[in-house]
């Protein structure tokens, strides 16, 4: 009977692959479900497992595959950073992921955070319920007609976040080394190179995955190119953005916000960027939705389903892709 370990993680819902498995698998599948969080724990569970239903916080390393007998690793979420995908590979251990279950939601929150900090909405709440009645509690906001907005990557949740801005007037700029000028002029981006996003954007949203490349690009010197009126936005991981560049930068003037729905360590322990008056922090909701939730786990299952069959399942991570 194959056996299947499910990370005990809110977002994945043992019901569902239950549901799914029962119906997409002609033999009986046992399903269990443990407390990860490390690789130790991850080898203690996982013994005898075919597939494993992982987390964000869960590495899954070459010597946890070397310690196990696994035939698929479900990364339950878009990236893949806390997997070993080459060593998976050689292993001969399929590796997916499901990355489309959020496209919207997290373009929305991304333009959401946006908003929210470059019209001041944090000052100006904090104000009213201080008792105050003021305009100039959140001075100076900038108009957005006015501005250019800088993406950093363009997979499709920055593709959706070009499409929801596109109403607002702004002018768009994109760097991914990996999506051609045409493909961006299809969403009404201009490609540019690294230095010139930040030379050229008021406002940045970042959407890149993490990678060896991505860790810490976003640096000192490429917020010192933002001016002091400038909103930088992470809805990727909280790695990609340097945490100390961006406090520095914060706390020296040289932008105005921050819109953060990830962060270098989750959940924070005495972060500094949470709970400033120039922040606004979000505990890595920007997935969420009732729908996203069931396709997150309705795809996983099905992956599953498709390995445990065998058959390619549609979320495979090829361990050549240029973007890993």
């Amino acid at each position: 009977m194959p056996k299947v370990l499910l990370s005990a993680f809110p977002m994945i819902d043992p019901e569902t692959y239950r549901e799914v498995l029962a119906d997409a698998v002609d033999e009986p599948v046992e399903i269990e479900v443990a407390e990860l969080g490390s690789t130790e724990r991850l080898v203690e569970a996982a013994s005898g497992a075919d597939a494993v239903v992982t987390d964000i916080n869960t590495p899954v390393t070459e010597a946890a595959l070397d310690a196990l007998d696994l035939r698929v690793v479900v990364r339950s979420a878009v990236g893949v950073d806390n997997i070993d995908v080459a060593a998976a590979a050689e292993r001969g251990v399929t590796v997916t992921r499901v990355p489309d279950y959020c496209t919207d939601e997290v373009a929305t929150h991304s333009v959401s955070l946006l908003f929210a900090c470059l019209r001041s909405l944090k000052p100006y709440d904090d104000s009213v319920a201080a008792g105050d009645w003021s305009w100039e509690a959140g001075t100076p906001v900038r108009r957005v007609s006015a501005s250019t907005i800088g993406l950093l990557s363009f997979g499709p949740i920055a593709r959706r976040a070009a499409e929801q801005l596109s109403g607002f007037g702004a002018d768009l700029v994109a760097h991914d080394p990996f999506v051609d000028a045409d493909k961006m002029a299809d969403y009404g981006v201009e490609k540019v190179a690294f230095e010139a996003l930040f030379d050229r954007a008021d406002h940045v949203g970042v959407y890149a995955p993490l990678t060896d490349a991505t860790r810490g690009i976003v640096d000192a010197d490429a917020l010192a190119r933002l001016s002091e009126d400038s909103v930088v936005v992470n809805v990727s991981r909280g790695p990609v953005v340097d945490a100390d560049a961006l406090l520095d930068a914060l706390e020296g003037g040289q932008i105005k916000a921050a819109g953060l729905d990830v962060l270098a360590e989750e959940p924070p322990e005495d972060d500094p960027l949470v709970g400033r008056d120039d922040t606004v922090v979000t505990p890595h909701a920007a997935w969420y939705s009732e729908e996203a939730k069931d396709d997150l786990n309705r795809s996983g299952a099905n992956d599953v389903a498709a390995v445990l069959n065998g058959e390619t399942p549609d979320g495979r991570v090829d361990p050549d892709a240029d973007w890993l």
